[in-house]
């Protein structure tokens, strides 16, 4: 389904989750959040959110996840409309429910797809599923007119952000290179990714180019709210 005024963002909550007790946040309830983008071009979906049925990351984060394909139902998007999936990066939370696109197009930095099967870093079941159809890029890159896909590392080394211009101006869905709303605007009392970065000089490099691209609007992967111009007097 394409959309004649320009593309559109649909924000999908895809759960609910307690930090760790090793975490600065211990205790606390982390949101994780994944986005549509219906485009002329076609409809993308960023990130695929929590999988379902490791015990060990039960017991560490408590999630309470949504199957993707309601969410999407709930949004009103059908999921045979997903025609591409971008990962932010390849953490449980961010692809564990990458097996629902068999077939469908994974828009993946190389340098992450290297790290995810070479070290600790994810679940690889809920990666190398059955149809898997890995994309693997080094940089930016455009799947659609209009949508581009930045590399941003830094959280991770093959993190990656999507840059979506439209008449109303340019949206950033910025994954987890920057954490929350309040990270964006320097607010010192504001949840942030920067501390616990592996590579904290990149997480800066890749935040600074975020702004450097005066974007209008900013979407996160661990926040509901969404940075906006307008508001940001």
């Amino acid at each position: 389904m394409s959309e004649p005024d320009g593309p559109r963002i649909i924000p999908l909550e895809m759960a609910e989750f307690t930090f760790a007790d090793d975490e600065p946040q211990a205790g606390r309830t982390g949101v994780v959040m994944a986005y549509v983008v219906r485009h002329a071009g076609g409809t993308l979906l960023f990130d695929t959110g929590f999988g379902f049925g490791s015990a060990e990351l039960d017991a560490r984060y408590r999630p309470r996840s949504r199957r993707i394909g309601e969410v999407l139902a709930d949004a009103g998007v059908v999921p045979a409309e997903i025609g591409a999936v971008v990962n932010c990066h390849l953490h449980v939370d961010h692809a564990g429910q990458n097996s629902a696109f068999p077939g469908v197009p994974i828009f993946v930095q190389a340098a992450e797809w290297q790290v995810a099967h070479t070290t600790d870093h994810t679940i690889l079941t809920w990666i190398d599923f059955p149809g898997a159809r890995y994309i693997r890029i080094e940089g930016d890159h455009e799947p659609f007119e209009g949508i581009r896909i930045v590399a941003t590392p830094g959280h991770t080394p093959g993190h990656q952000s999507l840059v979506v211009d439209g008449a109303d101006g340019r949206t950033i869905v910025a994954g987890q290179a920057v954490y929350t709303a309040g990270e964006w605007t320097g607010d010192p009392d504001a949840w942030e990714g920067r501390s616990r970065a592996p590579d904290p000089a990149a997480y800066d490099r890749s935040f600074a180019r975020l702004r450097a691209l005066e974007p209008t609007r900013v979407v996160f992967g661990h926040d509901r709210r969404a940075w906006a111009a307008s508001a940001a007097g």
